[in-house]
């Protein structure tokens, strides 16, 4: 009977080592499942969480710095519309002072030039009737001395005026 627990006599291996060893294994397999097995699983799943948890930041932060980057790019681009339309409008502020300065300039050129004008032609009639109250003084001396009477100073002066006139006709017509 003894060889019928036996499992082949040349190996020594028996059924009951065999039960033993098998009901070892099985209890070691609970003992196992029960203090390893589920703090191991549940460690791998605590690390698998945190790994996506940390990609999912990642992602995050990924997306938030394209975007931050774009803003940004934005933003440069905007300032530099924004410099290049200062720098335009004070083109155009300055060619308007430009324009304003050059229009002041030549009115006052203007102004001037034609007071000049008018004081040189004022200051000729001046000189011209200096002259003639000069020569019609000369005149009458002159005349009273050569016809040794004086004449009157009012019909001697319409004489040299008309005198006067007829020399201007005389030096215009040359």
């Amino acid at each position: 009977m003894l060889s019928h627990f036996v499992v082949g006599a040349a190996s020594g291996l028996y059924i009951g080592d065999l039960l033993f060893y098998l009901i070892s294994f099985i209890l070691l397999l609970l003992l196992i499942k029960h203090f390893a097995w589920g703090p191991v699983t549940k460690m791998m799943e605590n690390r698998a969480t945190k790994i996506s948890s940390d990609l999912d930041y990642a992602e995050d932060s990924r997306t938030k710095a394209s975007s931050l980057q774009a803003q940004r790019q934005k933003e440069l681009d905007n300032s530099q519309q924004e410099a290049t339309g200062i720098v335009n409008d004070a083109r155009q502020n300055g060619e308007k002072q430009r324009q304003t300065i050059l229009s002041t300039a030549q009115d006052e050129v203007g102004t001037l030039k034609s007071n000049a004008q008018k004081d040189i032609a004022q200051e000729r009639e001046d000189a011209l009737k200096s002259a003639q109250n000069d020569v019609a003084a000369l005149s009458i001396e002159i005349a009273s001395k050569i016809i040794q009477k004086e004449l009157k100073a009012d019909d001697q002066k319409a004489l040299i005026d008309s005198y006067i006139e007829g020399l201007g006709k005389q030096n215009g017509a040359r």
